[in-house]
């Protein structure tokens, strides 16, 4: 049953915490690439870290199309929040500091923000596909 977009869109939103695995695909030619990943949701933006020299970086270089599903699971009950859109390289110091700085797995991973091995991507959302939980019809919406 069709509800009102910004009604379902809200609801989408709530599902998402700070930090979550979600499964990244990418494209290597024509052959997709998917893999988990942990996404951040900041700022009301999503974000992913990354190692410079990481496949899904090299990927995302060539083909910024990526697309990103969310799994929900509840009292037996499964669902989904898929979610596509462009990745894009985030070069701004500021920017990553603030992410970085918000982030308490960063230091394990990269000496710095000024680290050449830390990447910031941030995941530009142009479609969601959404499955409630327990139920089968996929609803849709543009951002």
């Amino acid at each position: 049953m069709p509800e009102k977009i910004d009604e379902l869109k809200e609801e989408v939103w709530t599902h998402f915490k700070d930090f979550q695995y979600v499964f990244l695909a990418t494209a290597e030619g024509n052959q997709p690439k998917v893999r988990p990943v942990t996404l951040i949701y900041f700022d009301k933006r999503f974000w992913i870290t990354t190692d410079t020299g990481s496949a899904k970086f090299k990927q995302i270089q060539r083909n910024p199309n990526i697309e990103f599903c969310l799994y929900l699971q509840k009292d037996g009950k499964e669902g989904y929040v898929r979610v596509s859109g462009m990745a894009k390289m985030i070069k701004h110091r500021k920017t990553k500091v603030k992410v970085a700085d918000y982030c308490d797995f960063f230091i394990k991973h990269w000496k710095s923000v000024d680290d050449p091995n830390y990447t910031l991507i941030e995941i530009c959302p142009k479609e969601i596909g959404y499955i409630r939980l327990g139920e089968f019809q996929e609803q849709k919406f543009k951002i």
